[in-house]
């Protein structure tokens, strides 16, 4: 923004400021209140230390007995609790990232990786405000004041999603104002090796875009995969049975009773962290994986052709992107395993919805009242309140005003985001008509 701009904005960056200092004061009282601590980072930093001890944190007795070894275990852990813990499902490359910290005490590496977690997600809010502002100031400070007063989780926790979060939409600004671009790759890279599922869509827009964003995606995978390839080899040393222990793993957090269970009981839908997959909604029409995993996919299917081909025909511009990359951030959520803090990627659509607010007219009103409502019923406090107003809801009843009850007031969060991801996506390619020629 020009110089005799700034001044204008200094009351909404305190509005932002303070929207910020919510979720980091609040989020660090949750954290204490929690005995034995949130299971994010300890997590990491307990299996990353597994590690550099010869032992296998893939391993759930190995990792066990390490946790035993090192006081960190506490009498009448939950279930859940017990497979957060005891269950390692992070990829390698995470080894890479928390080897550092683990060189320290605990609470000295917690903080240290909050603070490189928030200033990394401030940055990107920060960004995300400076491209939308001179469009939409209050729509862009609407939204971003709801989204940075709920990452009370990401804060508490340390979870990587809010890292990858942030390097995501850092990289996504570097690539689409063409400044910092080398920055940019390492910050997609990494992204990219840490949660592959948040930012991949990401990745892959840049690359069927063409020219040099397409340069600069393809630079952050040959990076990616470099750190990839380290990180395997030095785990394979310690665990060389890591790849089959992972699966059985996954399998076990993902089956019936697991916390990452979509089914309509599980405990993974029913807290302020919930699920927001699309395999939660179709669980509640049929409660069998098979069903509700094949409905997701072909829906989400769909969507995804529909969207490649439009990126595929579309001529590049940074506003194009914009809109494409929000229909990627809202679709990347429902593929696949997501929680609420993984939707903070929802980030790139409000310079996308400026955009569309700056125009007038209905797509303005509709832009924004549909970014904001996704916004806010994938916002920590808002969920909260969701998962406790509908604790007692007949999720399993039969009967079809029943189950279109339970999705509509129980998982408000994935509906809105596939809503979402096809308006993003018919604004996108309103204009390929016009300019169908590919920049490939």
């Amino acid at each position: 923004m020009p110089p005799e701009a700034n001044w204008k904005h200094v009351p909404s960056l305190l509005a932002l400021a303070v929207a910020a200092c919510i979720s980091i004061i609040w989020g660090f009282s949750i954290a204490r209140g929690v005995p034995g601590g949130i299971m994010g980072f300890p997590g990491l930093y307990f299996g990353t230390q597994c590690l550099t001890h010869h032992c296998d944190p893939y391993n759930p007795q190995q990792l066990e007995n390490f946790y035993a070894a090192a006081g960190a275990l506490h009498q009448g852990e939950s279930a859940a609790r017990t497979q957060a813990v005891t269950l390692y499902v992070n990829l390698p490359t995470t080894f890479l990232f928390v080897a550092p910290f683990t060189l320290l005490p605990l609470p000295t590496a917690q903080a240290l990786w909050s603070s490189l977690l928030i200033s990394s997600f401030l940055i990107a809010a920060w960004l995300m405000w400076r491209e939308s502002a001179n469009r939409a100031p209050r729509a862009a400070l609407l939204l971003l004041c709801v989204l940075l007063a709920n990452c009370e989780i990401v804060f508490s926790g340390g979870n990587t999603a809010g890292l990858v979060v942030a390097l995501t939409v850092i990289a996504v600004w570097c690539f689409l104002s063409s400044r910092a671009e080398l920055l940019g790759v390492l910050c997609l890279a990494v992204a990219l090796t840490l949660k592959p599922h948040d930012s991949g869509l990401v990745w892959l827009y840049f690359v069927l875009t063409g020219g040099v964003p397409r340069r600069r995606a393809l630079q952050a995978a040959v990076v990616a995969a470099l750190l990839t390839v380290t990180a395997v080899v030095w785990v394979s040393l310690a665990a060389p049975a890591w790849l089959p222990e992972m699966r059985a793993n996954l399998a076990v957090i993902n089956a019936p009773g697991g916390i990452n269970e979509p089914g309509p009981t599980s405990i993974g839908v029913n807290s302020a962290d919930m699920i927001i997959d699309l395999q939660t909604v179709f669980s509640i029409v049929r409660n069998s994986p098979p069903f509700y995993n094949a409905a997701t996919y072909l829906t989400c299917g769909i969507l995804f052709l529909a969207w490649a081909r439009a990126v595929l025909r579309a001529r590049f511009t940074p506003e194009t992107a914009w809109l494409a990359l929000s229909s990627a951030a809202a679709l990347s959520m429902l593929i696949t395993y997501h929680r609420s803090y993984d939707a903070k990627l929802l980030l790139l659509a409000i310079p996308a919805c400026t955009l569309l607010r700056a125009e007038n007219g209905a797509t303005a009103k509709i832009a924004l009242a549909l970014t904001a409502m996704t916004v806010f019923f994938t916002a920590d406090i808002p969920l909260t309140i969701v998962s406790i107003a509908t604790a007692h809801l007949p999720i399993t009843a039969s009967g079809i005003f029943a189950k279109f009850i339970a999705i509509t007031l129980g998982r408000p969060a994935p509906l809105l985001l596939l809503l979402t991801a096809a308006f993003y996506l018919w604004a996108f390619t309103r204009n390929l008509h016009s300019s169908p020629e590919s920049n490939a």
